[in-house]
């Protein structure tokens, strides 16, 4: 993802010498959490749209409330998954973009990005979803891939979705023809097992054990 095709720069930032009232005709006018505030080009920070609610004073310029700011943003080179984590970190839907030089470029809109997030190949390819834990000091990435495609599957793509300080998930998109096999094995290096799949070979046959040893006791 190039994110400077995505760059918007619809809405102006916000000054220190503008007045609270214009901040909030801002967050009335455009469904955001934040705007970015800025001087000489140079990014202070970015205003949440509670705590400008809650100013009464809207004479008051902005420099008065300047310990209200919140330091968040990204560079342009930032990669999707940087950027989601800015958003998810700040609980905003906006993040201010800047240069190699700090300079402010605009703001990326979280829609646009999880709009391309969406329209990955990692989304919308093809496959099955496999998600595995281990005990976070005995998983290996590389033991994870080497489980998959030594099995004749393809990784499209992987991450770790969960973590405690005991174990670890992670989350696999695959393509595979094979996924009982892919699951085996992960089950002989004690991995578990997560996500649930049609067809599970080994939750079939504990089924069918579990039904036995019942009908076994019922006799």
């Amino acid at each position: 993802m190039n994110i400077t095709d995505y760059i918007l720069e619809e809405i102006k930032p916000l000054h220190l010498e503008n007045s609270v009232k214009k901040a909030k005709k801002v967050f009335k006018n455009y469904p955001i959490t934040h705007f970015p505030v800025v001087e000489n080009n140079k990014l202070l920070g970015n205003f949440a749209e509670e705590d400008i609610q809650t100013i009464e004073e809207k004479e008051n310029t902005l420099v008065i409330y300047g310990d209200l700011l919140h330091s968040f943003f990204a560079d342009e080179k930032a990669t999707v998954l940087e950027l989601l984590k800015i958003f998810a970190d700040n609980d905003t839907n906006i993040i201010p973009i800047l240069n190699d030089v700090k300079e402010y470029m605009g703001y990326l809109d979280l829609r646009d990005v999880l709009d391309v997030f969406s329209t990955s190949p990692f989304m919308i390819d093809e496959g099955e979803t496999l998600i595995v834990e281990k005990l976070i000091n005995d998983y290996s990435m590389s033991q994870v891939t080497q489980i998959v495609e030594s099995n004749n599957g393809k990784l499209l793509g992987l991450y770790i979705s969960e973590k405690t300080h005991e174990t670890v998930q992670i989350t696999l998109k695959i393509i595979s023809e094979e996924i009982n096999e892919i699951m085996h094995t992960f089950r002989r290096y004690d991995y578990k097992i997560i996500s649930i799949h049609e067809n599970d070979i080994y939750l079939e046959d504990l089924k069918n054990r579990s039904e036995y040893l019942q009908k076994y006791l019922e006799m």
